[in-house]
C-alpha cells in the first residue's frame, strides 16, 4: 500500500515538473533560473532536448501515477 502511495507521489511530481520542461523545451514559457551556483542562463528559445526530456517525464509519472491507481485482482 506504500509503495503505491508513493508511486502515485513520485508520478505526479514527474508529470508536473515534465511538464514544465516541456512546456520550457517547445518555447511557451521562458523563465529565469531562481537558484543558480554558478552562471546561469535562461533557456532562450525552443529545446528540442528539454521538450524530448519532458514528454519522456510526463509519459514516465503517468505510467506510475496508472499503477499507483491500479485495483489489485483477487
Amino acid at each position: 500500500m506504500a509503495f503505491r502511495a508513493a508511486a502515485i507521489i513520485v508520478g505526479v511530481v514527474a508529470i508536473l515538473l515534465g511538464g514544465l520542461w516541456l512546456v520550457q523545451g517547445l518555447g511557451l514559457v521562458t523563465l529565469k533560473p531562481v537558484a543558480c551556483i554558478a552562471e546561469c542562463q535562461a533557456l532562450e528559445g525552443p529545446s528540442l532536448v528539454w521538450a524530448i526530456i519532458g514528454g519522456v517525464a510526463v509519459i514516465s509519472g503517468a505510467g506510475l501515477v496508472g499503477f499507483g491507481l491500479r485495483r489489485r485482482r483477487k
